[in-house]
């Protein structure tokens, strides 16, 4: 049986306390917890929510991650975000990017 690492520092709501010390790994680790099996759509996402955060510093709104993922799958993909993450932009996408818990955003 493998060794599964620890998870950095997280919030009592599950979120990282640093963003800084995420990485895919704990990425990988995250979903389990949330119960989704990340697809090459999924990390997709979460590769542009990374490069969003390392510019602005802040987690993207989603739709920004919206048109990311309509540029590359399409307008009928307009929902992907919310097909990928069923329980939520906030509570499922952030979390597994390693954001912190956007300040004023429901979990929805």
């Amino acid at each position: 049986m493998e060794d599964i690492p620890q998870l950095p520092n997280t919030d009592e709501e599950g979120y990282l306390v640093d963003p800084q010390e995420w990485n895919e790994t704990v990425a990988r680790q995250l979903a389990i917890q949330e119960s989704i099996q990340l697809t090459e759509d999924h990390w997709d996402a979460i590769r542009f929510m990374r490069e969003y955060y390392a510019d602005h510093q802040i987690a993207p709104d989603v739709r920004h991650v919206m048109k990311h993922l309509e540029k590359r799958l399409g307008s009928e993909s307009r929902n992907a975000v919310f097909e990928l993450f069923p329980y939520g932009y906030v509570k499922q996408a952030c979390k597994i990017a390693g954001m912190k818990r956007p300040r004023g955003w429901s979990t929805g």
